[in-house]
C-alpha cells in the first residue's frame, strides 16, 4: 500500500464571485523513499495540494471532496489539532516556497528550530534540541555556528538551507518542497536540489516537488504530474513521460525548454492564457488554446487512458482516438 494516496481530491476557495476550483478531482499517490514532481504553470493548484495535505489552507480554502490517505488514515477528517500533534512536522512536512519570507525575522534561527522541535517532541530538553539543531545544519552543509544567527545575516541560499533544515527537525516521513529553488541564481539552485537529492537518498524520505520548471523534475523525481486549470493532464514515470509526451500541454510545457543536445530550433510557447476557475471551461480545460482540439473536447471531460506497461497515464480525447 502506498504512503501516501490523494483520492478525487477537490479543494476550493470560497470568494465573493463563487467558488475558485483550484484542485478539482486528481488522483495520484506516492510510496515509501519515492519522490513526485508536480509541474505546471502558476495558478494551476500546485500548491493548493501541499496546503490541502497539511490541513493548513487559509479561512475561504476548503477540501470539498475526495480523501488523502495517509498510512490509511484520511487526513482530510482529522481535526486540526489531531494534525497538529500527530502529522504536521512529525510525519509530513514542508519546505515553503520563498525562504526569504518563511523565516521570523526578530526570532534567531536556532530558536525557530529548536520550538519546532519541542512543540512537537515535549520530551526533548532545549540543549537536546540545540544539538539536534546543529546537526541538521551539518547534515544541510551550514556551519553549525551560523545558527545563532538571524535570518537577515544569511544568504538566500543559506535561508534555503536552513528551511531544508528545519523541515527535517522531526525526521518527517515526507517532505514537501515548494519550489524550492525559486529567486536563487542558477549555481546555489543546483547546490539546493543536490542537497534535496542528497538528502532524499540518505535519509530515505519520500518527496513531493512543486515546480514550473520540468527540468529539476527530470533531476530530482522518479514520477511526475503535469497540472493544468486545477487537474492533472499527465501523470507517470519521469523517463516515460519525458520521452513520450502524449498530452498537448505536456509537450507545449516541454517544447518550451531549450534542447542542448539536438539541432537548433525555434522555441514555442503555449498561446492563450490558463482559463478563470470561478467558471472553468466545458470538457477539457486545455482546449481553448490547443491546437489539436476536437468538437468532443469542448463537450465532454476526457477519461484517464493508461499504459499499464509503461506507468502512464493521460486524459486526453486525442489519444482515446488512436
Amino acid at each position: 500500500m502506498a504512503l501516501l494516496q490523494v483520492v478525487d481530491l477537490k479543494t476550493y476557495y470560497e470568494t465573493l464571485n463563487g467558488y475558485v476550483k483550484a484542485v478539482d478531482s486528481i488522483n495520484f499517490e506516492l510510496e515509501k523513499g519515492q519522490s513526485l514532481g508536480l509541474a505546471g504553470e502558476s495558478g494551476c493548484g500546485k500548491t493548493t495540494v501541499a496546503l490541502s495535505i497539511m490541513r493548513i489552507l487559509p479561512p475561504n480554502g476548503k477540501i470539498v471532496g475526495g480523501k488523502i490517505l495517509f498510512e490509511g488514515k484520511n487526513l482530510a477528517d482529522l481535526s486540526i489539532s489531531y494534525m497538529r500533534k500527530n502529522i504536521m512536522w512529525k510525519r509530513i512536512s514542508l519546505v515553503f516556497q520563498g525562504a526569504m519570507n518563511a523565516l521570523n525575522p526578530v526570532y534567531k534561527v536556532e530558536e525557530q528550530i529548536i520550538e519546532a522541535i519541542r512543540l512537537h517532541e515535549p520530551n526533548v530538553s532545549k540543549k537536546e534540541a540545540r544539538e539536534r539543531a546543529q546537526k541538521l545544519f551539518e547534515l544541510v552543509g551550514l556551519d553549525p555556528s551560523r545558527i545563532r544567527g538571524y535570518p537577515h545575516e544569511f544568504s538566500g541560499g543559506m535561508k534555503q538551507r536552513a528551511v531544508i533544515a528545519m523541515a527535517l527537525a522531526c525526521n518527517p516521513d515526507i517532505v514537501i518542497a515548494d519550489e524550492p529553488a525559486t529567486a536563487l541564481d542558477v549555481i546555489v539552485q543546483a547546490q539546493v536540489l543536490q542537497l534535496i537529492k542528497m538528502l532524499r537518498e540518505k535519509l530515505h524520505l519520500s518527496l513531493i516537488l512543486i515546480t514550473h520548471d520540468l527540468s529539476i523534475i527530470a533531476d530530482v523525481c522518479d514520477k511526475i504530474a503535469v497540472m493544468y486549470a486545477g487537474k492533472i493532464v499527465e501523470y507517470g514515470d519521469i523517463v516515460s513521460v519525458f520521452k513520450e509526451p502524449l498530452h498537448p500541454y505536456t509537450q507545449g510545457l516541454l517544447g518550451a525548454f531549450p534542447n542542448l543536445w539536438s539541432p537548433r530550433t525555434r522555441i514555442t510557447s503555449i498561446p492563450g492564457v490558463p482559463p478563470d476557475l470561478l467558471s472553468p471551461p466545458q470538457g477539457c480545460r486545455f482546449h481553448p488554446r490547443c491546437k489539436y482540439a476536437m468538437e468532443i473536447c469542448s463537450k465532454k471531460e476526457p477519461v484517464q487512458w493508461k499504459d499499464s506497461s509503461k506507468d502512464h497515464s493521460v486524459w486526453c480525447h486525442l489519444i482515446g482516438k488512436t
